[in-house]
């Protein structure tokens, strides 16, 4: 009996869409560091969350800046170039995250000030860099 279940909860489901975002092609070493990249930059936005929920909102703009902002920007450039992902990327692909730095500076500095209200009034700003990038490429 709860195998036909199971069966028929999978097929009701529908069809999984084709997948269209831009294929990028990046040697492994780069894919793995892209992945931990990825993890910590969810592992950032959750602690960032978290802070603002909390009412710590300069707190919230000290790691966005330090973990996704401006200061956050060329920390793979000591590996060897195989392990870096920005320099495989396509242009369009590596200048999205380019910007979304920049966007995690400006919701830094509004947090810096202490305003809540203003903090979150960039927050949407910061997740859309985020949400641009992974809604058009894929790396598998």
């Amino acid at each position: 009996m709860k195998r036909l279940f199971l069966l028929a909860c999978c097929l009701a489901l529908p069809a999984a869409a084709e997948d269209t975002r831009q294929l990028v092609k990046l040697t492994q070493q780069a894919q793995e560091t892209l992945r931990l990249e990825m993890i910590d930059n969810l592992m950032a936005l959750n602690q960032i969350l978290s802070l603002l929920a909390g009412n710590q909102v300069k707190e919230a703009g000290r790691v966005a800046e330090e973990r996704l902002g401006k200061t956050a920007m060329g920390k793979n450039a000591r590996l060897p170039f195989e392990a870096r992902p920005g320099p495989q990327m396509p242009p369009e692909m590596h200048e999205i995250g380019r910007q979304g730095h920049f966007t995690a500076s400006e919701f830094a500095a509004a947090a810096a000030t202490g305003d809540r209200q203003a903090a979150l009034e960039k927050l949407p700003s910061l997740m859309n860099a985020c949400i641009g990038c992974h809604a058009s490429y894929r790396t598998r």
